[in-house]
């Protein structure tokens, strides 16, 4: 597990997946059959990774990749480094013969995105994206509402993301600093966009084109040490996507905005027969016949509460940790050979997304999203 000093790596895949795995005895089979899964951490700061170790039971640790890649007892290799570490080292892995699973984005180009899944697709090793928005609980929710008939025709999605990341000068910020350096690998369009792509494929309809507006809202922030240093990366994206069978998605995404919505990610989708908002949990629904019949008039004050009008979906499941359900997914698929469709390929997908981006802020222009060709 390479980059679990980082704030991704340490705590969604370590403690809450990984670990948390270990915790509850493996993921078990059958009766007779459970993986358990063997842990080495890696990265570039040993007294951090010894106090990682010593929190999680003594997990074994080093800070040479190239040295532990020729280890044939360590089946998989997980990347969690800042974007631009990861193409090389996942390079690496490959050639080792490691099935690999990773963060995202893979790669900040899709041609090398295309290259690290050509190069595993020929290596024949297993390969996996972490996709986790798919299992967070208000996702799940709405694609049962969609698989349901519940929206009728899905006519929009609005999705608004985000909250305020301090600058570091007076209160502590809550994202490391290369996040807002771009020779870095930094910038919200890179990180955010490879998400918003997958939940539209899979949850509403592919992409075509795209519009999207980037900007640096924050010129200077201060880094880990304290010192001021200077933003070259976007931290605000303002994107509107036209997806297959006519549906229109506009996504908010923002590390300068303060939060008053449900939850750090919303998601609203208006149907013929209903509309539903999602957070990252909760989800609720106002169906075409609960909907009110408001009238204009700003010189009175509203007469409807139109928060009452809104109904909260059930829990009818059980939900674990996102990541760590994609997790077990993927020592599945490893060990059983069982489906697991979120492969490099699907990540090169969001590398598109995200490179489409940029581009129409560059351009000013909307810009079609190609058919990706392996």
């Amino acid at each position: 597990m390479n980059g679990v000093t980082g704030r991704m790596g340490l705590n969604q895949h370590l403690r809450r997946s990984i670990y948390a795995i270990i915790q509850q005895g493996g993921v078990k089979l059958s009766d007779t059959e459970t993986i358990m899964p063997r842990p080495l951490l890696v990265g570039r700061n040993a007294a951090k990774l010894e106090a990682i170790s010593k929190e999680c039971g003594g997990l074994p640790f080093t800070t040479d990749l190239d040295q532990i890649l020729n280890d044939k007892s360590y089946a998989i290799y997980f990347d969690a480094q800042t974007t631009d570490r990861r193409a090389e080292a996942v390079k690496k892995a490959i050639a080792a013969g490691k099935h690999i699973y990773c963060e995202k984005p893979i790669a900040e180009s899709v041609s090398t995105a295309l290259e690290l899944y050509r190069l595993a697709k020929s290596a024949g090793v297993k390969h996996g994206v972490v996709q986790d928005k798919l299992w967070l609980p208000g996702i799940m929710k709405l694609k049962t509402l969609r698989d349901l008939g519940f929206f009728g025709r899905i006519l929009s999605v609005r999705g608004e993301f985000g909250y305020w990341v301090f600058e570091g000068d007076v209160v502590p910020a809550q994202r490391p600093s290369w996040n807002y350096r771009k020779e870095d690998g930094g910038g919200i369009i890179i990180d955010m966009l490879c998400h918003w792509r997958y939940v539209l494929d899979e949850v509403f309809a592919p992409v075509k084109t795209l519009c999207c507006l980037g900007t640096t809202h924050i010129p200077e922030r201060r880094n880990e040490e304290g010192k001021p240093y200077a933003c070259t990366a976007d931290d605000s994206a303002y994107a509107t996507f036209e997806l297959e069978g006519g549906i229109i998605a506009h996504f908010n995404s923002s590390w300068c905005v303060r939060v008053r919505r449900d939850d750090l990610l919303t998601l609203q989708v208006d149907g013929t027969k209903g509309s539903a908002v999602a957070g990252l949990r909760d989800c609720w629904i106002q169906p075409y016949g609960a909907t009110p019949r408001p009238t204009w008039n700003p010189d009175i004050p509203s007469p409807l509460n139109f928060y009452d009008g809104w109904q909260k979906v059930p829990e009818q499941d059980s939900f674990d940790n996102a990541f760590k359900r994609e997790w077990e997914l993927f020592l599945r698929h490893v060990v059983k050979d069982e489906p697991f469709r979120w492969d490099l390929l699907q990540a090169a997908k969001g590398v598109q997304l995200a490179e489409a981006g940029l581009e129409s802020w560059r351009k000013r222009a909307w810009v079609q999203v190609e058919p990706l060709i392996a």
